[in-house]
Order: structure tokens, then sequence, then C-alpha cells
């Protein structure tokens, strides 16, 4: 990997597995890759069909907080691709991912350049991420206002800006966080490219739906769940990954990995992202084997300490009031 690319593995205070097993779990398999991509796009298209076919505001809203899911499910495969793990060829891991992140409008390149000092950085000073994700618990009304603005739309301009490239605020200074970047000149360019072309299919699509005679269609059925009900699912999974979490410094407790039923998780965790400890410790293991890599982990104990928690109780933690007491170990 060319310097300024790679993801690289945390390292930091834990017992690692056989480099031979990670090796056979970082295996991508590109049907499975298929797989998800069909079963993405066609639960979009069977609730829009649903959702056209019965016209009705009680039909309607709940199939757009599900197609909100499926947006989130997009951010999730372009995520993938952001790390390589998407598709063996390089070039179709790119323009797939490139078009499934586009389509709910962020930039994978864009995204690959912040991602990766989160995942090299994670709660040093160079992740980006902490803006987001630290300082909590910060009390049940700060979350709960959050989600609520997020809810209706008022948070989405700051959510595209991030993905675009922008510095997150700071929400106890209101200061920018401006990483270091370390990131290699083709990936920078690649994301500066990539940003017109996300850019262009928003200003296109409206001017086809209108031509097409479904403007109104693929306003309420796709671009108000982008700016609504997506919103409040990406804050909530993000602070649910990373937030009130007990000790900075261990990638074993930095981040979180939940558990819950299957179709919960298939609502807020989708393609296995409730695996994130398991993610930051081997990045280079694509997401369909980050289960088995779980079981690996556990069945060996190392991660009997870790953040490891069902949905409900990581709910009650990041909705707890705000304590003054901070992680007992800061990544620097």
């Amino acid at each position: 990997m060319i310097t300024g690319e790679a993801f690289r593995e945390d390292e930091r205070r834990w017992d690692r597995l056989a480099p031979e097993l990670v090796r056979q779990l970082s295996e991508q398999r590109d049907s499975r890759a298929w797989m998800a991509l069909l079963d993405l796009y066609a639960a979009i298209a069977v609730m829009i069909w649903a959702a056209v076919t019965w016209w009705h505001p009680l039909v309607v809203v709940p199939l757009m907080f599900l197609i909100a899911t499926r947006q989130q499910a997009c951010f999730v495969i372009a995520h993938d691709a952001a790390h390589y793990r998407l598709f063996r060829n390089r070039r179709l891991n790119d323009i797939v991912g490139r078009i499934t992140g586009g389509i709910v409008g962020i930039s994978m390149p864009t995204y690959r350049v912040t991602h990766r000092l989160h995942h090299n950085h994670l709660y040093g000073k160079q992740d980006p991420d902490i803006p987001l994700n630290a300082g909590y618990p910060r009390g049940r009304t700060y979350l709960a206002r959050k989600l609520f603005l997020d809810l209706f739309g008022r948070t989405a301009f700051m959510t595209y800006r991030y993905f675009f490239g922008a510095p997150a605020i700071n929400a106890e200074t209101g200061d920018p966080n401006r990483p270091l970047n370390d990131t290699s000149p083709r990936l920078r360019a690649a994301a500066r490219a990539d940003r017109w072309w996300v850019l262009g299919f928003h200003m296109i699509m409206p001017c086809i739906a209108w031509a097409g005679g479904f403007l109104l269609e693929y306003l309420i059925l796709w671009v108000v769940p982008l700016l609504t009900f997506l919103q409040p699912l990406l804050r909530l999974r993000a602070i649910c990954e990373h937030g009130a979490v007990s000790d900075y410094g261990s990638p074993l407790t930095a981040a979180r990995t939940n558990t819950g039923p299957k179709w919960l998780l298939w609502l807020f965790f989708p393609y296995n992202v409730n695996f994130h400890i398991e993610h930051h410790l081997y990045p280079s293991i694509p997401f369909y084997n980050l289960p088995v890599a779980h079981d690996f982990l556990t069945s060996k104990g190392l991660l009997d300490e870790a953040e490891v928690r069902d949905v409900g109780e990581t709910m009650k933690l990041i909705f707890a009031e705000k304590t003054t007491r901070p992680p007992e170990t800061a990544a620097t």
C-alpha cells in the first residue's frame, strides 16, 4: 500500500490473533459483495414500489423511515469500499463505492481521506470524529435535543459538510477540529474530483424526476429521508460505536461492539457494522467476516474486558446523566 493510503491495525495493549488467521479472515469474496448489493438495492426498490403503490401517509411515512435505514446501509457499503474491502479489483471497488455513496450524497474518496485519520489516530489529536463522539454521556436532554434537531433536518448541512471533507465542529468550544493530514496526494486529488460528481448527480436528479413526472415521489421518498430520518440514525450509530467508553487508550475500550436481535441490527447496524471493535482491530477484514472474527476473539477470551454490550445497555450509557469523570486513559 502506498504511504498515506493505508488503514493501520490498532496495536495498542492487546493480545493479537495469529497473522495467518487474520490473512484468512481478510480474504475477499466478490460474490458476498454482490449479494450485499443485490440485497440493498432490491430492498430500496421494494420499499419505493410499495410507497408509490399505496400512496397514503400511514404507508408512506413508515416506509420513509425504512428507506432511511437502507440509505444508512449505503453509507456502510461505501465505508467498506473506502477501506478497499468491497471488491478485490480496486477499480471496481471504487466505482461501486462511489456510486453507492454518491446516491446518498457522500463522496466516498473524500470519506476515505477523513476516515483513515479516524482509524489511524483513534481518539488522538488527529481523529476528526472526536467532536461527534467524545464527551458522552452528556445527559438525556442534550442527546435528545441533538436527535430532535437531526430528525427535522437542522443538522443535515453539517453532516454533509463532514462527508465532503470539512472539519467537524467541537460541540463544547464551537471550534473546528482540523486534524493533521498524512494523506497521499493521489487520494486528495481523487477526493476533490469526486465531490463534483456527487454534486452534479444531486443537481441533475431533480431535473430528471421533474421531466419524468415523478418529482414529488423522488423528493418525498428519497430526498426527505436523507435530510431527516437518516440524520439521527447516523448520529446515534456513531455514538453507540465510540461514545461513553471507559478508556480511550485501548482499542478494546475506545470502540464498542453492539449486540442485539437480528431485526434491530438490520435496522440500525446494517452489514455487520455493529462489530466495531473487531473492525478497528483489523480493518482489513471485510464486513461479512467480522462475525467470525468476533467469535475467534471471544473464544480466546480477548474480548472479556472489551466494550461489548447489548444495544439496550449502550443506550443507557449514552443517555445517562453527564459525568465529570473522564475515561481512564487518553490516547496520544
